[in-house]
């Protein structure tokens, strides 16, 4: 029963991503991005210069992935990258200006599209599918 539980849980865990991650990709391709430019559009709008190695975390791709990505947007004239003062063999990445204005205008229109995308779950749900994913999350790492 539990094997049986667990693969359940999969499919309804996949197919859940699969709705989100499409109303997600869907919005970005209408601004000329991919669902990772986004990610990092997002991330340094959200929190600020980051180091290279970092911003790879926090959007999940490979380090010769996040340097592709990156070139892509500095290419475009949205991310630019400098030496980092705490550590000159690292760099930052950081929004241009924009960059910064292209990810203000189509943030809070994303962020409708992920509520819509989200409205067959309450509040109340929603806050306890957090809750329950981020314990998952953490027993993964154990």
């Amino acid at each position: 029963m539990k094997r049986r539980e667990a693969l359940a849980l999969w499919v309804a865990l996949a197919r859940a991503y699969e709705t989100v991650a499409s109303a997600s990709d869907e919005h970005a391709a209408e601004h000329g991005l991919t669902p990772t430019e986004f990610g990092v559009l997002e991330a340094l709008h959200h929190i600020g210069p980051m180091r290279l190695c970092d911003l790879q975390e926090k959007v999940l791709v490979s380090s010769g992935g996040m340097t592709f990505v990156v070139d892509r947007l500095e290419g475009r004239g949205l991310v630019s990258r400098r030496e980092d003062p705490a550590d000159r063999r690292a760099r930052l990445a950081e929004l241009t200006d924009e960059g910064a204005r292209l990810i203000g205008r189509i943030f809070p229109e994303h962020a409708e599209r992920i509520e819509a995308a989200t409205t067959g779950l309450s509040s109340a749900d929603r806050r306890a599918a957090i809750r329950l994913l981020r314990k998952l999350d953490q027993e993964g790492d154990a």
